[in-house]
């Protein structure tokens, strides 16, 4: 491969690595072949200090298809009182140490943090940056308030 083909790829790299970073997503295309249809989602939303924005389409059939164990742990992690309000003083104030999330969930102990922590973490929610703290996840940030959402919707909160 020529010197300059690797960096033109090096910096198309670059340019995905950053809209990555950024929360940017390019829409996944709904190939709607077999006439089922599509599941769409999206939005641009300035909270916690940054912008991000978000689009998905999937068609029906792709969206039953994929492994359950990954978005099991997505919903596992969200399906706690304590997890949600880290994930919304995350969304409100950005990227926050641990002691401000043990004040805001009204914790007593770090060992009880941590352990909702690992949970948002390990279901890539939520992430621990250089400095040592805690954030939403750039990718993250618009999935989770369509999840949050589309609970509120399910549980007729929305409808008036």
């Amino acid at each position: 491969m020529a010197t300059v083909d690797l960096v033109q790829r090096l910096a198309e790299l670059e340019q995905r690595v950053a809209a990555l970073e950024s929360g940017a997503h390019e829409p996944a295309p709904a190939e709607d072949a077999d006439g089922g249809g599509a599941v769409g989602y999206g939005g641009l939303v300035s909270l916690g200090g940054g912008q991000v924005t978000w689009r998905i389409d999937v068609t029906p059939e792709r969206a039953l298809s994929l492994a359950d164990r990954p978005r099991i742990e997505v919903l596992a992690a969200l399906a706690h009182p304590v997890r949600v309000d880290i994930v919304r003083f995350l969304l409100a104030r950005g990227p926050q140490p641990a002691a401000a999330l043990q004040e805001a969930a009204h914790l007593g102990s770090t060992g009880r943090l941590y352990h909702h922590l690992k949970a948002l973490t390990g279901s890539g929610v939520v992430e621990q940056d250089k400095r040592g703290s805690y954030r939403l996840r750039g990718a993250a940030t618009i999935p989770v308030l369509v999840l949050l959402t589309a609970a509120s919707d399910v549980a007729g909160q929305l409808r008036t």
